[in-house]
């Protein structure tokens, strides 16, 4: 591999790290921690009103970088395989605007929040509610494309190594994870089982290494193998 092309190889993984880094930290602050203060009660979000409304901004800001992320790293793994950089690609692109449209209800949710007075307070808490419970199912469905698309990306890293081998085999278990917990929460009791707390935890691990490792290093430069056109 030519000298100029090691370079933009990594050039081209640290712009991906980059924009998986604004996935990563808005991620956590919308889907964790935001929830784990607000809660989904009517008074708390009032309360939090300020912060429930940053929790949607951010939502918003992850979803636009979700759909840059894999046209970034398509430029680091597409010669890989195009088939399954596409799929990648692909996947993600259908679960952008689930995810959009999930995340409209949470500002119904907070057109409620800003339009209840103290007459009102008990019919916006059930529609608030209501709101609420939409946005959780849209998720539930749009995680279960955070998942599939997940197991091309790991494919690629263990087929290139251009992303340590550990991280691919962590995406792509974590990728299945998903599918689990999302169709787990289909069949009752399922959800409370202890196997839901650990399901996903590859997930984070590959997709958080994986981050740090592309800010930080890049791609590794190597040949391509086998690439389908």
């Amino acid at each position: 591999m030519s000298p100029d092309r090691k370079t933009a190889m990594r050039r081209d993984g640290r712009i991906a790290g980059a924009v998986y880094l604004v996935v990563v930290l808005t991620g956590m602050f919308c889907l964790a921690y935001v929830p784990s203060l607000v809660g989904g009660s009517f008074a708390s979000a009032k309360a939090h009103q300020g912060l429930f409304a940053a929790g949607i901004a951010a939502s918003l800001v992850m979803q636009v970088a979700f759909l840059l992320l894999p046209l970034a790293l398509y430029r680091v793994l597409g010669d890989v395989d195009r088939r399954a950089a596409a799929l990648m690609v692909a996947l993600v692109a259908v679960s952008v605007p689930i995810g959009l449209v999930a995340v409209t209800h949470r500002m119904e949710a907070l057109s409620l929040l800003t339009q209840a007075t103290n007459g009102t307070a008990s019919a916006m808490e059930a529609a608030f509610t209501q709101s609420l419970q939409r946005y959780g199912l849209g998720l539930r469905v749009a995680s279960l494309f955070w998942g599939l698309w997940l197991l091309p990306f790991g494919y690629l890293v263990l087929r290139s190594a251009r992303i340590p081998r550990v991280l691919g085999l962590l995406l792509m278990l974590g990728g299945i994870g998903y599918v689990i917990q999302v169709f787990g929460s289909l069949a009752p009791g399922f959800t409370a089982s202890k196997l839901m707390d650990y399901v996903r935890m590859p997930a984070a691990l590959g997709e958080i290494g994986s981050c740090l490792w592309l800010l930080a290093f890049g791609a590794r430069t190597g040949p391509a193998r086998n690439s389908n056109v």
